[in-house]
């Protein structure tokens, strides 16, 4: 089983932080964009879904074209499916469907669990170390980012929260929480590029067969103005480019800090209705960024995992793994 090196050099794991932090940065304004794309209801969430799977796809194949060619083994291939249904497929449609049913409040409040969730999982799959000093940095980030939450909600929206939306961003976060733990010896093992076209093609070929009646019936000529730009950004950034770093960033960095990152989303938010006069930066936010941040430097300084023995699938991992770093 694949483990985090120890011994890193600096500048790959600065490459790794990079990779997440660009990659979290791009989903905060994804959560603006879908809940507009869905309050239009010009497609449904498995609509949605699958057309950015398309568009990935062919993405990622076509620039594999460019790059030397990386076999798959055939026995890493369903590994490779459940990696796409539980880190995708499902994560994906619970998030498209939750929004519509749940406040960005309580959206954000719910998904801030996922590091708690990928802390267990690693400690479990990874057997990954559940030192004082990580767990007091995930507790630490986790108050900032409800504080930040908290400090800056008045009660006024007259959106309101179901328990169907709740539950769809609990199963959101524990899918995402899975997939971060359990599938992290296969990504590790080939390049982003080869890894991400394989489960973009399983994603095409799940979700088509459910959605393919809608888009054959689907009046493109309503996908004009800001609908196309939504749309664009969607498969171009929040969907071909985040998950093109997000792989970057797991190989380099271990699965609890990566969730961690996840805490950037609604800085991210914050930053933007500040820049466009929707809201004011305040003691209260800054304290709560300081507190993210802070737990993020603690869980990067605590304990790994120890270093197991290689055996044949782990020395084949490394190889492929620093063989295909871009």
């Amino acid at each position: 089983m694949a483990t985090f090196a120890p011994e890193m050099k600096d500048g790959a794991i600065l490459k790794g932080h990079l990779a997440c932090f660009s990659a979290y940065a791009i989903f905060g304004f994804n959560i603006i964009v879908c809940k507009d794309l869905m309050s239009g209801e010009l497609l449904s969430p498995l609509g949605v879904y699958c057309l950015r799977s398309i568009g990935a796809c062919l993405m990622f194949w076509l620039l594999s074209l460019f790059l030397p060619r990386e076999k798959v083994e055939r026995r890493d291939l369903p590994k490779i499916v459940g990696a796409s249904a539980v880190g995708f497929l499902l994560t994906q449609l619970t998030f498209l469907m939750a929004i519509r049913d749940i406040t960005p409040v309580d959206c954000s409040i719910v998904g801030s669990m996922t590091p708690i969730y990928t802390m267990l999982i690693a400690a479990v799959v990874l057997r990954e170390p559940l030192s004082v000093m990580k767990c007091g940095g995930v507790a630490l980030s986790f108050l900032g980012v409800i504080y930040l939450i908290l400090s800056g909600y008045h009660g006024q929206s007259e959106i309101h929260t179901s328990v169907k939306g709740v539950v769809l961003q609990v199963i959101n976060s524990i899918s995402f929480a899975v997939y971060l733990g359990v599938f992290r010896p296969v990504i590790s093992k080939y390049s982003v590029v080869t890894f991400m076209k394989w489960v973009f093609l399983f994603s095409v070929l799940m979700s088509l067969p459910l959605a393919g009646g809608e888009l054959a019936g689907f009046d493109w000529n309503r996908f004009r103005g800001a609908y196309a730009w939504e749309m664009s950004f969607l498969v171009i950034l929040a969907t071909f480019t985040a998950y093109f770093l997000i792989p970057v960033g797991q190989k380099l960095l271990r699965p609890t800090l990566v969730s961690m990152y996840s805490y950037v989303q609604p800085i991210i938010a914050v930053g933007v209705s500040v820049a466009i006069g929707m809201d004011s930066l305040t003691i209260a936010k800054i304290l709560a960024a300081l507190a993210v941040v802070g737990g993020v430097i603690l869980v990067n300084r605590s304990k790994s995992a120890p270093q197991s023995k290689p055996d044949s699938d782990s020395s084949s991992s490394s190889s492929a793994s620093s063989s295909s770093k871009s």
